[in-house]
């Protein structure tokens, strides 16, 4: 009885897997063919340069203020130690405030992230879901980021036809 019951369980489930449709796209392949993914990704990279070189600059004027205040320390009173020491160490946090308001977790560069890069990913999140619909999958997984697919047959990858649906046909 329980033979039967293992195969009768195991039929269902056969029949259950394989009543579903399943597709792959490759996301990288994807972002690579859409020109304007890759113009936001080239805005963002100069962002980023700029701003950090504006916080380089402002670490270095904090090393620079250090190794004057090194240079000076045995002709300093203790009211210029003082002085000196605060200044360098308001410089210091200005550079990490300004390094906080621009690479930080809700800084500038991930809002600049976000307004370019959201529209694109929404716009083909949309194509694939439409593309799901007309051709009836259940699922529609992202071989890029999916590390544990070791092999999988190139017939079942839509890239192409998301691509095609966003308007950019390979």
């Amino acid at each position: 009885m329980k033979k039967v019951f293992l195969i009768f369980t195991f039929a269902i489930f056969a029949w259950g897997v394989s009543a579903q449709k399943f597709a792959l796209i490759d996301m990288e392949y994807i972002l690579k063919n859409i020109p304007a993914y890759e113009m936001a990704n080239e805005q963002l990279e100069g962002i980023s340069k700029k701003w950090q070189a504006e916080v380089e600059a402002i670490q270095q004027k904090a090393q620079n203020l250090y190794k004057t205040y090194q240079a000076d320390l045995v002709f300093l009173s203790p009211e210029m130690k003082t002085k000196r020491e605060s200044e360098i160490v308001a410089k210091e946090q200005e550079a990490q405030e300004l390094k906080r308001k621009y690479f930080g977790a809700d800084g500038e560069l991930f809002k600049k992230r976000e307004s370019l890069i959201k529209p694109i990913q929404d716009e083909i999140y949309n194509a694939i879901k439409q593309l799901s619909e007309e051709k009836g999958y259940h699922a529609i997984i992202d071989r890029a980021s999916a590390m544990s697919i070791i092999f999988a047959s190139p017939k079942i990858d839509v890239s192409a036809e998301v691509l095609e649906k966003l308007g950019y046909s390979k």
